[in-house]
């Protein structure tokens, strides 16, 4: 999912940038490696950077490039409705 899609999802389509803020200082807990930017790059402010989003992604069996991106086209995923 992208942060994108979180913020339409929650009703407010244009806040990416504060699901963004809430991935980064939110619960660890929650599996905010699973959220990318629309372009399906990884998150610079991950807690741990974007090797360990990377290390995360990949232990689940997600390819990452070595630009630390993920096919979003492949992978992107809504829920139904």
């Amino acid at each position: 999912m992208t942060y994108g899609q979180l913020a339409a999802l929650a009703g407010s389509p244009r806040a990416a940038r504060m699901v963004g803020g809430v991935a980064h200082f939110g619960p660890e807990e929650l599996p905010w490696h699973r959220v990318v930017n629309k372009q399906g790059g990884l998150a610079s402010g991950f807690h741990g950077g974007r090797s360990e989003q990377a290390r995360r992604l990949r232990s689940e069996g997600v390819a990452v490039d070595e630009d630390y991106r993920v096919d979003i086209d492949a992978l992107l995923w809504w829920p139904h409705d």
